[in-house]
């Protein structure tokens, strides 16, 4: 057998393996899979777009289903939630929040993935949810990934510090400076002309801190797909995670009006959501469910948030 490669991880390959690890050793996670019949839906999707001959200005499919989900969140605030939990004293405390920010994995310029928090997304228009995920990849093409990762993860481990982990910093810093794996930042002439760029034509630490929630649309990864993610990691301290899966054709069964069931050719957009179990159970996440149902059932409602 003939090693083929050898890449030591960057800062954000850092960061999304600390993160995803703490996931995973920290949260017990529940995972459903909510498969709505989206035929109708699609149909109407189609329709907020008629006349628009900006593409910039086209509403995405993504957009509509981030839409959604935040309002099936205001119906289910303990989904859109913090949580501070200590196992050794058993002492917790869910924090529930007014604004839905949407923490959004987000493809670059260079091919490398950014999880960018998409600030107060339940409360604008699809129209300003649009201008917010445009403005958000414009300003990414001016970012430096390392540099904006720098600053989130400084801030990550001074945050730490403060709460006592005293050897958790220092093995951060020792990991991040010395080596093969010292990460590679900006410095002298390149990190002063990088930072003269202003702070609204590029990504900084405001942009890239912990949402109140994490969506991402796998659908727009691969759209053949045919399945459902079946696990999602959420990131703490979030309590909740989406993943929006691709349209797929099935055949669905409807009543007609005769009461008779007759099946169909329809198309379903499985949801894959994940919560903590430590604190939500799956009845604080029927209200979500519930005005998911709704939506869908009669989706002509997407055209009074454009």
């Amino acid at each position: 057998m003939a090693l083929t490669s050898e890449q030591h991880f960057g800062i954000a390959r850092k960061i999304v393996s600390n993160m995803t690890s703490e996931s995973w050793e920290q949260i017990p996670h529940a995972v459903v899979n909510y498969e709505p019949d989206v035929t109708e839906f699609l149909k109407e999707y189609k329709k907020l777009n008629e006349g628009c001959t900006d593409k910039s200005k086209k509403i995405t499919i993504n957009t509509v289903m981030v839409k959604i989900i935040c309002e099936g969140l205001k119906c289910a605030p303990k989904l859109n939630a913090h949580l501070e939990f200590n196992r050794k004293l058993v002492r917790g405390c869910l924090k529930t929040y007014d604004h839905v920010d949407v923490s959004m994995p987000m493809l670059l310029p260079n091919g490398e993935m950014m999880t960018i928090n998409m600030h107060d997304m339940g409360n604008k228009s699809l129209t300003e949810m649009t201008e917010t995920i445009n403005d958000a990849a414009r300003r990414a093409k001016q970012t430096d990934l390392n540099e904006a990762m720098y600053e989130v993860s400084i801030d990550n481990t001074l945050t730490a510090l403060k709460h006592g982990k005293i050897a958790q910093t220092v093995n951060r810093l020792y990991g991040s400076k010395t080596g093969k794996h010292k990460l590679k930042t900006l410095s002298g002439k390149a990190k002063k002309e990088y930072y003269a760029i202003p702070a609204t034509e590029r990504l900084t630490k405001h942009d890239i801190e912990q949402g109140t929630t994490t969506i991402t649309n796998l659908g727009s990864v691969y759209r053949p797909f045919r399945g459902a993610c079946a696990l999602l990691e959420i990131i703490p301290p979030q309590v909740s995670a989406f993943a929006i899966n691709a349209a797929q054709k099935k055949a669905l069964v409807k009543t007609n009006e005769k009461g008779e069931d007759e099946i169909y050719i329809g198309q379903t957009m499985p949801i894959t959501v994940a919560f903590d179990h430590r604190a939500v159970d799956y009845g604080d996440a029927v209200p979500f469910f519930r005005r998911l149902d709704e939506i869908f059932a009669d989706p002509s409602i997407i055209h009074s948030w454009k």
